[in-house]
């Protein structure tokens, strides 16, 4: 059965907002501290599998800037996931984060949309590098 897409307490305003999709609590707990230490990013949410992080692209009223999404999860996967945030909101950014960052699953995530991919273990600086991109293009069009 699908979990639904929890929310953590309201947090202040950021340059940055981003939904997390990951099933790992140890992992969104840590990713979402060092977001919000080493970019200023605020975590609005996440999606514990593909169930509730389709159901929050279709149903969250005001989207964020960001989507980190895992591809394996508990029930289904961050492919499906990535897909449908694509068709849903096209403008979402789209990051996979992966233990898995193969060739081919770098290739596969961005063919269905992904904007970068990042390997877990290897890549978390180049990760945060890439939120301050963002960050610089969201108040570039305010």
């Amino acid at each position: 059965m699908d979990s639904p897409a929890l929310d953590p307490p309201a947090a202040p305003a950021s340059a940055l907002t981003c939904f997390l999709v990951e099933d790992s609590r140890v992992i969104r707990e840590n990713l979402t501290a060092t977001l919000e230490e080493m970019v200023g990013a605020s975590v609005i949410g996440y999606a514990e599998d593909e169930g509730a992080a389709v159901h929050w692209l279709q149903h969250e009223p005001a989207p964020c800037d960001l989507m980190i999404i895992d591809i394996f999860l508990k029930n289904g996967t961050g492919l499906v996931v990535l897909a449908q945030a694509k068709r849903l909101q096209p403008r979402l950014k789209l990051v996979v984060l992966t233990n898995y960052a193969t060739p081919d699953i770098r290739q596969r995530c961005q063919s269905l949309g992904a904007d970068r991919v990042f390997d877990k273990s290897a890549e978390i600086e180049e990760l945060l590098t890439y939120c301050n991109t963002v960050i610089q293009q969201v108040q570039n069009k305010q």
